[in-house]
């Protein structure tokens, strides 16, 4: 079997990720900007802003797991410089992960994510995107953030579906070895919660006294929150189109296990 290359693999889902390859007993190269001693895994050094050292990270792989990401533009920049590496090192297999209601939601970071799936579906490769909500790790440091100040405030009207990394990462290792699927179903945490049950939840398990007061908020994306469009679109009543996949860890027990009592 050629190695699957993972492109963020020293990140939160990255690393995640990579625990799963090598659980299912897959071969792992990890690219990284910075050199690393090997393991139970191979390493590659390079930069997919700049290029450097790319072709020779993809060189003998069949399958690239997507789980990079940086900053505006050079999001888009990185993504396409891959896709342009991988085709011409014949990679068959390549999976990126986005965020779900990335073509909902009218954030800049949105944007940017969805213009990195059109060079993943436009590659010309056998290709896989899989759309995932906002990670329990995201949630937990917003609220914490916010309860920084005598009341935590948070919009009115908005819920989230928080996943926790790890049911992210198995979904990515199903798909990497299944090969190219197209548009995977999105996939999102175990209970879809208003946002103000999730702060409720957050300051019982810190211990934490704060009011937590909803409030109106302004603007096209908060609008489209108050939607739902960063949720999970439910399955049709009836099994003509079955309900997608979902994480099984919820935030409750995800709080739980980093903040045991």
């Amino acid at each position: 079997m050629r190695p699957i290359l993972v492109t963020g693999g020293t990140g939160i889902l990255g690393r995640a990720v990579v625990r799963r390859l090598l659980s299912r007993g897959c071969p792992v190269r990890v690219l990284s900007r910075q050199a690393h001693t090997p393991g139970e895994h191979g390493w590659a050094v390079g930069d997919l802003v700049t290029g450097r050292g790319v072709e020779a990270a993809l060189a003998g792989t069949g399958t690239v797991v997507h789980c990079a990401t940086t900053n505006g533009r050079r999001d888009v920049a990185a993504t396409r410089r891959l896709v342009e590496a991988a085709g011409g090192a014949g990679v068959s297999h390549l999976l990126y992960v986005s965020i779900v209601g990335v073509d909902r939601v009218p954030l800049g970071y949105y944007r940017t994510k969805a213009e990195c799936e059109r060079l993943v579906v436009e590659s010309g490769l056998g290709w896989t995107v899989l759309r995932a909500t906002q990670f329990h790790d995201l949630v937990l440091r917003v609220l914490d953030g916010l309860s920084k100040a005598p009341v935590l405030v948070v919009p009115r009207g908005v819920a989230f579906q928080p996943v926790d990394v790890r049911d992210v990462a198995e979904r990515v290792a199903q798909l990497a070895e299944a090969g190219p699927a197209g548009r995977a179903g999105d996939f999102g945490g175990p209970e879809v919660r208003p946002v103000e049950a999730l702060a409720a939840e957050f300051l019982r398990a810190r211990g934490r006294r704060r009011p937590v007061l909803r409030a109106p908020v302004p603007g096209g994306t908060a609008r489209a929150l108050r939607a739902g469009g960063n949720l999970v679109p439910p399955g049709r009543p009836g099994g003509l189109v079955p309900a997608p996949p979902a994480g099984r860890i919820t935030f409750a027990e995800f709080l739980a296990e980093r903040f045991p009592a």
